[in-house]
């Protein structure tokens, strides 16, 4: 019994000791935290951000009539599947809708906050500051709050001339409101970090403010201008509410987007899970390419802006 109390209390003993020489090596060498910390949040974040991926493509590549046994891995190797994405459904053409939508409403935006973030960042008047926030909370504020009294708008329901669903006038009202204020934000920060001075210099030499806007502060400010025609195209190349409920046919030449491009794939009696699976895939394509080769615009636009003086 003796000889078993010793044991465990040098058990305990050790344990404390381990204990105390973690903690101690902590505070002596917070890095070792501050690592251990970042390897668990980055393998939280691969897994969950890329295991959805992954199980796409494991259904995508299962056979449909092993569809529902399958498990981590793909039973089979069904690469026809992408082929046949195209040939089932014109999922091209949907591919080609979301694009020029996204594309459109970038340039409408930039434009639009363009000049508004002049206003907001190189201009004095009263209000400014309440302005601004006011800007902002329309950004929070949820989609589905917007949505019935702009559908009734854009059906004709209002203005029985205004009847615009399933065109580009009932999505990129929508999403210009939805991504304007973000790039306002964006942009304000970038302009009122150019010298004053560059501004006056330009104007002496007879440009106006809004030459001196195009001329001047804008490809100064291109970083923050890139920054914010990125997040704008992927988030209305991505956008999901206004998109499905504003356009009311799924034929692609009611510029139905990727989501009905999608949903064409299950129909009253089968539901190709394999095709929806290489759809979506394919449909992400563009957006993980582009955010690869505009990952170190979108990062240093995001930092400039706090850190420019």
């Amino acid at each position: 019994m003796a000889t078993e109390t010793g044991q465990s209390n040098e058990s305990e003993a050790s344990s404390e000791g381990a204990f105390n020489r973690w903690v101690n090596g902590a505070i002596a060498d917070p890095s070792k935290i501050y690592r251990g910390l970042f390897y668990v949040a980055t393998i939280f974040f691969v897994v969950t951000t890329l295991f959805p991926f992954y199980y796409l493509l494991v259904i995508a590549l299962t056979p449909t009539e092993a569809i529902f046994q399958m498990g981590l891995v793909p039973k089979g190797f069904n690469w026809q599947a992408f082929v046949e994405v195209f040939q089932a459904v014109p999922f091209h053409f949907y591919m080609l809708n979301s694009f020029i939508l996204a594309v459109g409403t970038t340039l409408i935006v930039l434009v639009i906050a363009s000049l508004a973030g002049y206003v907001f960042g190189r201009l004095e008047f009263p209000g400014r500051q309440p302005l601004m926030l006011l800007v902002l909370a329309v950004a929070y504020f949820p989609p589905a709050a917007f949505f019935v009294p702009l559908f009734q708008l854009f059906s004709g329901q209002v203005f029985p001339w205004l009847n615009v669903l399933n065109t580009p006038g009932a999505l990129v009202p929508p999403y210009t409101a939805l991504y304007m204020p973000l790039a306002i934000f964006i942009l304000t920060t970038f302009y009122q970090q150019i010298p004053q001075g560059l501004e006056d210099a330009a104007r002496v030499e007879g440009t106006t403010r809004l030459g001196a806007l195009f001329r001047v502060i804008i490809p100064l400010s291109a970083p923050g201008v890139a920054t914010a025609a990125v997040l704008t195209f992927i988030g209305v190349y991505n956008e999901f509410f206004f998109s499905f409920l504003m356009i009311t046919s799924g034929e692609y030449t009611n510029w139905a987007t990727i989501v009905y491009g999608i949903l064409n794939y299950q129909t009253q009696y089968t539901t190709l899970y394999n095709l929806m699976a290489a759809a979506s895939i394919i449909g992400v394509l563009p957006i993980a390419i582009l955010v690869v080769i505009a990952q170190e615009k979108i990062v240093s636009g995001l930092t400039a802006g706090a850190l420019k003086e």
